[in-house]
């Protein structure tokens, strides 16, 4: 099982960035991939989940509005859209297969003010 976050970089708030998640080793379309984060001296922290079939998603309150995650079946990806963003949405980003010890490397975005 291998995840391999990317797409993270540099922003100025109220930019935009769109994260991959690239999966293999696993039917993708059968379990819920999380995306978290983490700042500099801080926990690591859900951002948004997706489920697999239904596709049903959930998102922590802060980024509600501002992020949306979908998934591509076929090309083994998640993404997560990151519109209006804030200096505070300021860490590095990683993917999870919901409730296991699989995670991704992950990928640093930076949101300047």
């Amino acid at each position: 099982v291998q995840l391999q976050a990317s797409g993270g970089g540099l922003v100025k708030a109220g930019g935009s960035l769109k994260l991959s998640c690239t999966t293999s080793g696993f039917t993708l379309d059968r379990y819920a991939i999380g995306w978290f984060r983490q700042a500099p001296g801080k926990e690591r922290l859900g951002v948004s989940c997706i489920s697999g079939g239904e596709r049903g998603t959930e998102y922590v309150d802060s980024v509600k509005g501002r992020f949306t995650i979908s998934r591509d079946n076929a090309k083994n990806t998640i993404y997560l859209q990151m519109n209006s963003l804030k200096p505070d949405d300021t860490a590095v980003y990683y993917c999870n297969v919901v409730g296991s010890n699989y995670w991704g490397q992950g990928t640093q975005v930076t949101v300047s003010s």
